[in-house]
């Protein structure tokens, strides 16, 4: 599975491997987009800090991206504004609006190229019934002097619409190579970035904190966590305040056509669409058609990603096909700060809820105007301290609902059943000797089998049939058909 980014990380990502003890001022945990504009602001302060990233740099969430710069993520401005107040939803949109104009600054500034394209955003519905929600949006919108907003009927696609909101001035860009290039300014001086290193524990002593790792230990004053989902359970417990969610992209080739704009529907399922040039060529990314990570029914996700695609293009010729993970919060607002009122210089950035290529810059800004002691207007939106469960009744019961089932009722729902019965290219958790056993039948017949319990906090898993890869229901925990992990927040592999 790999993305439209990839060659970029293979072309570019020449780190260290960490072979001996450090001690530093920042010890930055994950080496994405976040972990990486985090190190960018900071080396402008000229803090002393590392990186370490147990894979390779953007190795993950960032190279799945599809990579919007925007402060439309989806319709929120409306709600917030009730939930919280104008104030609140103002704060929101400067914070991202801010993050754009950063991000423009920087490519500009250190001469970057990565493709970066100002260009026009556009939610729309093709639901009469969603006509109103749209129009509120609109509302709240206008009421905040935003001037970059528009609601218009009709979009410049092949997409019959009932409404639409336009941004005007948003932005995408190649997320691999303006991270790298970012990565490559300060590792050229400082040489202080770390690939496969795997955090094993986080401990206190006295005024510092060691992070123990598989090569050596990391010395620091404060710690940042930017895993995508964080490596360290308590005391944050923000295992009880997000999910995950897997969304599919698939890219096509529509040659010298032309696709101007951003779009992305209100209604489930979702579509999201948007076009770079690469080698001459017009590549039309489709994505969406969304669900909570370890749902089942993961069949034909791509199909209708497809269908839409050669709807707007027929003479396009599909090249890729991916999905990626994303950290949703139960209030829909990211957690960017403090990890726990207990541990008082470790920080974390997390739960950007699909829009992590704007918030990476509001996280980087306001992580490191903490680690300097400095204000920030934009801090108290983000805390990541806050108690706000039940602002998503829905999303909060869902959760709550499957990891039950998960954890406690659908082990012993699992039937004796003979090895032999399963059909090749199959998984699936059978009993054997009065045990639960995950069990994958290859297209040979070969008979892989693994301890069906998430290694996190033992939530019984399922079968991606379309991955093949057993996924966590819970927290959205993957592992191979080995049992190796391929996304936290499980860090140990399946027996």
């Amino acid at each position: 599975m790999k993305s439209i980014w990839d060659n970029d990380i293979k072309l570019n990502s020449k780190f260290n491997l960490l072979n001996k003890n450090i001690v530093t001022d920042v010890c930055i945990i994950g080496g994405g987009i976040t972990g990486i504009s985090i190190g960018y602001e900071l080396f402008k302060k000229d803090i002393n800090f590392v990186i370490i990233e147990k894979e390779k740099i953007c190795g993950k969430t960032t190279n799945f991206s599809t990579a919007k710069v925007t402060s439309q993520h989806s319709i929120i401005y409306n709600e917030l504004a009730k939930k919280y107040g104008m104030n609140f939803a103002l704060g929101y949109l400067d914070a991202n609006n801010a993050a754009i104009r950063n991000i423009k600054d920087i490519i500009d500034k250190e001469n970057i190229k990565c493709d970066f394209k100002l260009q026009d955003s556009y939610i729309f519905t093709q639901n009469v019934s969603d006509v109103s929600v749209l129009k509120d949006e609109y509302k709240t919108l206008s009421a905040l002097k935003f001037d970059d907003v528009s609601l218009i009927n009709s979009i410049d696609i092949n997409i019959k619409v009932c409404s639409a909101i336009k941004f005007k001035n948003q932005a995408s860009f190649n997320p691999v190579k303006y991270t790298l290039s970012l990565a490559n300014i300060f590792y050229s001086k400082k040489n202080n970035i770390y690939e496969r290193v795997d955090v094993n524990n986080i401990k206190k002593k006295k005024d510092k904190y060691i992070v123990y790792t598989d090569r050596g230990t990391i010395t620091a004053k404060y710690i940042v966590i930017a895993t995508h989902f964080p490596i360290k359970d308590i005391p944050g417990l923000y295992f009880l305040k997000m999910y995950q969610n897997t969304s599919y992209v698939v890219a096509m080739d529509i040659g010298d056509k032309k696709f101007d704009g951003m779009y992305i529907n209100y209604e489930e399922p979702t579509i999201s669409l948007r076009a770079l040039e690469q080698n001459n060529k017009t590549i039309l990314l489709v994505g969406g058609n969304n669900h909570k990570t370890g749902d089942s029914n993961t069949k034909d996700r791509y199909s209708m990603l497809e269908k839409l695609a050669f709807k707007l293009f027929p003479d396009g010729k599909i090249i890729g096909r991916w999905n990626t993970q994303d950290c949703i919060t139960l209030d829909k607002i990211p957690y960017i700060g403090r990890f726990s009122r207990y541990m008082k210089n470790v920080f974390v950035a997390t739960g950007f809820n699909k829009w992590g290529m704007t918030t990476s810059n509001v996280a980087a800004n306001i992580i490191c105007d903490l680690i300097l002691n400095k204000p920030n207007k934009f801090a108290k939106i983000f805390r990541a301290t806050r108690y706000r469960l039940i602002t998503n009744i829905k999303a909060s019961y869902y959760m709550v609902n499957q990891s039950i089932q998960s954890m406690i009722i659908n082990k012993f729902k699992i039937k004796k059943e003979n090895i032999e019965a399963i059909p090749n290219d199959t998984g699936k958790i059978i009993k054997i000797n009065n045990e639960n056993v995950g069990v994958y039948k290859d297209l040979d017949g070969k008979v892989y089998t693994v301890n069906p319990y998430c290694s996190h906090l033992k939530c019984l898993l399922t079968f991606n049939s379309l991955d093949k890869t057993w996924d966590c229901p819970c927290h959205g925990s993957r592992f191979d058909i080995l049992g190796n992990v391929i996304n936290s927040p499980a860090s140990k592999e399946l027996k």
